[in-house]
């Protein structure tokens, strides 16, 4: 179904973590690890969600293993977060996990991997290979599986524009394989593309120049909830009638209870970016910095890539990705 290019981590994946880390060795377990877990502040909804799994899997940690020390910050913009990982490399960190705010940050990335320090790198990547490991959702195929929902819904045929977010790796990817995916189709076609920053309040405003601009919109195609709300108020607030669906994505519990309750015909689906990456990867930074491996691999170690898979979600399966936990 999908073209794997790298790892896919699904099911087993899982079940490996169970079995290697309960098999761990006492030498292992001894040895002590200091880790810094540098990300973005939450200047968004999903990376509030993303936040929360960061501090579940530290604090799950720490209390089955007192040999973990964590040090976490947030950061508000570049510099910040460049300061942030120079100082958690002062205070003698032996392992970092950092989401980049963008890759602007490569520079010091490079400096603390090179530095011995075991480095892994989340979402938003770097602009050349530092790290041990690199573990992410799939872009590709979060973004595949939306268009392809989109297009089947419009019986391939409509008018598409698209919103957004910042420029970076990931962004690149999510654009790219939009526009391939929706290029398959000739009576798709794209109007537009602008950058919303993964921000509601610039989605809005994006959209209502859309609105002005283009007489006939068929799909909207966010990738993002937060930004998807937002065009949606701007569209509502228009009081135009030719939008028949608005795409979103990564499952904000907001949306996904608006998909289970079916109540907002605009809103029917939604594709996993999951935000629990961000307490997995706690556990692939442990294991890799110890030397171990997921159960059954023959390799010596964990792969560079981890690559986390993409699932559509529908009414039909919505209430198995609703976390009401969440922020």
């Amino acid at each position: 179904m999908r073209k794997l290019s790298t790892i896919v981590v699904t099911v087993f994946i899982a079940a490996a973590f169970l079995c290697a880390f309960g098999t761990m060795n006492a030498n292992a377990a001894e040895k002590h690890l200091k880790i810094g877990y540098s990300m973005p502040a939450a200047t968004a909804g999903y990376m509030a969600r993303a936040i929360y799994w960061a501090k579940k899997g530290m604090a799950d940690w720490e209390a089955k293993d007192k040999n973990i020390e964590f040090l976490y910050v947030n950061a508000e913009n570049v510099t910040k977060q460049a300061n942030d990982i120079e100082d958690l490399m002062a205070k003698g960190i032996n392992v970092l996990i950092v989401w980049p705010y963008d890759a602007s940050v490569t520079s010091v990335i490079e400096k603390a991997y090179k530095s011995g320090i075991y480095t892994v790198v989340m979402d938003r990547g770097t602009s050349k290979v530092c790290y041990d490991v690199y573990l992410s959702n799939d872009d590709e195929g979060y973004t595949r599986e939306g268009t392809e929902w989109l297009c089947k819904k419009l019986n391939y045929r409509g008018n598409l524009v698209l919103i957004e977010g910042i420029p970076c790796p990931i962004n690149t990817v999510r654009i790219e394989t939009i526009k391939k995916t929706a290029a398959q189709y000739p009576g798709i076609k794209i109007l537009d593309s602008q950058p919303g920053e993964w921000r509601k309040d610039k989605a809005l405003a994006i959209m209502e120049n859309y609105l002005q601009k283009y007489r006939n919109i068929d799909a909207v195609y966010t990738a993002d909830d937060d930004m998807m709300l937002g065009a949606l108020q701007a569209y509502k607030e228009s009081r135009r009638k030719d939008i028949k669906y608005f795409l979103g994505g990564a499952c904000d519990k907001n949306v996904i209870k608006m998909i289970m309750d079916g109540k907002e015909p605009l809103v029917q689906a939604n594709v996993t970016y999951p935000p629990d990456q961000c307490a997995t990867v706690v556990g692939v930074a442990i294991l890799g910095a110890r030397g171990k491996n997921f159960e059954g691999f023959y390799q010596k170690k964990l792969p560079v890539r981890i690559i986390l898979a993409a699932e559509l979600v529908t009414r039909e399966n919505a209430a198995s990705y609703y976390f009401p936990d969440e922020p």
